[in-house]
């Protein structure tokens, strides 16, 4: 699976605490041992706010990234669909 990151979202809140936990709570899932990011191995994860890449859905998503990862402009990321895309709408989840 193909996404990207979305820069200047670090103010966006939910009620779960962390986005992580945000990610957590809504995909059913354990945070993974590793960045999901292709070719990754950072250990130290946080709830990323991402789209889609090349997709005409544009809408906001949480995915456990490395720091480093989150922090990417503009890149492009193949990440493992092992894991779940969670919407980051809070409306439709912890809102």
């Amino acid at each position: 699976m193909r996404i990207r990151n979305i820069n200047g979202t670090s103010q966006n809140t939910c009620k779960c605490g962390s986005w992580l936990n945000h990610w957590t709570k809504f995909s059913g899932q354990t945070v993974p041992s590793y960045c999901p990011a292709q070719g990754c191995f950072e250990e130290e994860l946080v709830g990323a706010h991402v789209q889609k890449d090349s997709s005409s859905d544009n809408s906001w998503y949480i995915f456990p990234l490395c720091k480093t990862h989150n922090a990417a402009t503009g890149q492009s990321l193949e990440v493992s669909d092992t894991y779940k895309l969670v919407s980051a709408n809070v409306s439709q989840t912890c809102g």
